[in-house]
């Protein structure tokens, strides 16, 4: 039996290598690829070789912490963006923790500082993990594990 995880429209999570808790998340079925709000990405030059270096966040948001990232490993995607259009972008490949849980996810890095949720969480990390419900929300931040058996169709509480 394959279970998957329930999980609502919006929820909190944390990314350990980025240094960043409690962090607003959306869940964007109509989305492929995950992507963070960074500014300044930049790719640089460090001993000859191209690092890519960012921030996370802006300096008004309450989990801003003004730390500089290098990445040695990126790489450039082409993603549709919300408005229809195709852009590049750099992606890096991190963890992020949901519901006590740590998982690998790769991230778009791009300016969302307009938006509300700093974080889009997208099918390509969603899909054989998580059934969304849009009714819901905050459930890994509540510590409520809803496991969705894809067999019988049943859902189970676990807390």
């Amino acid at each position: 039996m394959t279970q998957k995880i329930l999980i609502g429209r919006h929820d909190k999570a944390e990314f350990p290598e980025l240094e960043l808790e409690y962090i607003d998340v959306k869940i964007d079925t109509g989305a492929f690829t995950s992507s963070f709000h960074c500014h300044n990405i930049e790719v640089i030059k460090v001993n000859g070789e191209k690092k890519l270096h960012c921030y996370f966040l802006d300096p008004d948001h309450d989990q801003y912490h003004n730390k500089e990232f290098i990445f040695d490993r990126f790489s450039k995607k082409k993603v549709r963006s919300s408005n229809g259009l195709i852009e590049e972008r750099y992606s890096i490949e991190t963890q992020i923790i949901l519901f006590n849980q740590t998982y690998p996810i790769e991230l778009t890095l791009t300016e969302r500082g307009n938006m509300k949720f700093p974080v889009l969480l997208g099918r390509k990390f969603l899909s054989k993990r998580f059934v969304v419900d849009s009714a819901k929300t905050q459930l890994s931040a509540k510590n409520k594990i809803w496991l969705i058996s894809t067999t019988k169709n049943s859902i189970q509480k676990k807390i």
